[in-house]
């Protein structure tokens, strides 16, 4: 019999799917996978069925339509002050997950490290293994989740090619301030250090604040590759549709790597973003307050309830501190909370390295008020 020596023996199914496939066997409200359960904007779908009709089937440019290219470089200015050049500068991805692998792809070689932080989004160090090259993990200072930043200038070494940063982070809801990218720029100013930005949260920022995107940083932006989602900003994350900006030399590595990873996206949402962002700018504007209520509406629901509720400044999840109901590792607690108490959450060790030794969940509130009222009201009786 052929044997088969795994190139990422440490991967397995993803929580995220082992928690949706518990959570539809024992009928429970799935607060867990990342999804709202709402529908896009009416004139965005309506843009993509016009878009088949008018025959926009066939393959789309490699790296993206130039509509939507140009669309995505006035928005970046419009929001960050940053002029990109939409021709050199701006690829349109199937989603944030392949713009990620395909930006660790282009720069990572073999035997380099990677500096991430944990908890940390679980596609990352997958992608960084398989190019031979090492994660090496930095705990965030728990319960705010910021970064120590002596603690990653410790971690820096001759080996290290890139630092990974997510912010709003996935899953604490964590900001970065522009004093944190004047820390990280310092270190890794005269160094080849790349700076790998996942900011697929980008609009979904609480009470007034904003948030600061590398874009914003003139001196990181030259040596950074940003990861954006429309999927997490139009409510539609099964179009898979994302992209990536970085300067004109770090894009051309990029799109080596994109051409032969899926060569193009998904053409009639291209067109539809393209029409959707030049006739509604005003979506992504508005959507800290669409989520901002949800947030408030969610944590008012789970008042009553026997969990701790920890600040949620960005992003669509609420870590909840279970402690005061059971003292047991998050897995196991996630799972005896779908069999028992019919909710579906998402345990924080398969985000770390190393167990954290925290007792919280994260809790998905991009759902509409009914699924959210009855996760809270089973939440309420345990």
């Amino acid at each position: 019999m052929m044997r088969i020596d795994t190139k990422l023996p440490k991967v397995g199914t993803t929580i995220f799917s082992v928690m949706s496939q518990l959570a539809m066997e024992h009928k429970a409200v799935n607060l867990g996978q990342g999804f709202p359960d709402y529908e896009p904007p009416r004139a965005l779908r309506d843009a993509v069925t016009r878009a088949m009709g008018e025959g926009c089937n066939q393959y789309a440019p490699g790296i993206g339509l130039a509509s939507l290219r140009e669309q995505i470089a006035l928005k970046t200015e419009r929001l960050y002050g940053r002029r990109v050049d939409p021709v050199s500068e701006v690829t349109v991805t199937s989603g944030a997950t392949e713009a990620l692998f395909s930006a660790i792809a282009a720069v990572v070689r073999a035997g380099d490290e990677v500096i991430v932080f944990d908890p940390a989004y679980d596609s990352y160090e997958p992608a960084i293994e398989l190019q031979g090259a090492r994660a090496v993990h930095i705990p965030l200072t728990v319960p705010a989740f910021s970064i120590d930043w002596q603690r990653v200038r410790d971690a820096v070494t001759p080996k290290t090619r890139m630092i990974l940063i997510n912010s709003p982070h996935n899953p604490s809801g964590a900001t970065l301030s522009a004093g944190d990218l004047d820390e990280l720029a310092a270190i890794v100013r005269d160094t080849d250090i790349v700076v790998l930005s996942d900011e697929v949260y980008e609009h979904i920022v609480y009470d007034g604040a904003t948030h600061q995107s590398v874009l914003r940083h003139a001196e990181l932006a030259e040596r950074s590759i940003v990861v954006s989602s429309f999927g997490k900003t139009y409510h539609c994350t099964g179009w898979k549709v994302g992209y990536a900006v970085a300067a004109k030399a770090l894009s051309a590595e990029f799109r080596k790597v994109h051409q032969y990873l899926t060569f193009c996206t998904f053409h009639p949402a291209q067109v539809a973003f393209a029409e959707f962002l030049a006739s509604d700018p005003q979506h992504y504007l508005e959507l800290p307050a669409f989520y901002q209520a949800k947030r408030d509406r969610f944590r008012e629901l789970l008042k009553p309830s026997r969990l701790k509720l920890l600040d949620v400044p960005g992003g669509y999840f609420q870590l909840v501190d279970y402690s005061a109901i059971r003292d047991e590792d998050d897995v196991v607690f996630g799972e005896w909370l779908v069999k028992q108490g019919g909710v579906a959450g998402i345990p924080l060790s398969p985000f770390c390295d190393k167990p954290p030794g925290t007792r919280l969940l994260r809790l998905c509130f991009a759902k509409n008020d009914a699924t959210l009222e009855a996760g809270a009201e089973r939440l309420c009786k345990l």
